[in-house]
């Protein structure tokens, strides 16, 4: 788990599967932890809506396709339904056009590349990390 990952596992939730260990994005105050950390390592926002069968297929496809570890990225989830202010201040913040699905690969405080829809599964994480 990254430096980052241990201040705040007491009040964020993780959730793993067998591919993929989430931290969940709940509050606008870790966006600046989310750029300070990209510095050391990429930052990855997956931008989730619950209620939309094409983000939960993407969201699982990722999670078959893109094996990633702690050690290579912070992953962070965001469940648009619950926290679309997040949403807003990422869009703002990082001037990139809200969509749901949508990824975001932050590295040294700006975002590297973006995708949304069937489009995330279509990057090549290994080569933006």
């Amino acid at each position: 788990m990254s430096a980052f990952g241990k201040w705040f596992a007491r009040s964020e939730k993780t959730s793993q599967n067998d591919t993929v260990s989430w931290l969940e994005l709940t509050k606008v105050s870790q966006l600046d932890g989310i750029v300070a950390q990209s510095g050391q390592k990429p930052q990855l926002i997956f931008k989730h809506s619950t209620r939309c069968g094409i983000s939960r297929m993407v969201k699982n496809q990722f999670e078959k396709d893109y094996p990633l570890s702690s050690l290579e990225v912070d992953l962070y989830y965001l469940d648009l339904l619950n926290y679309r202010e997040i949403s807003n201040a990422i869009a703002s913040r990082f001037k990139v056009y809200h969509e749901s699905p949508q990824l975001l690969v932050i590295k040294d405080g700006n975002v590297l590349k973006h995708a949304s829809h069937g489009s995330i599964l279509d990057l090549n994480l290994k080569e933006l990390l």
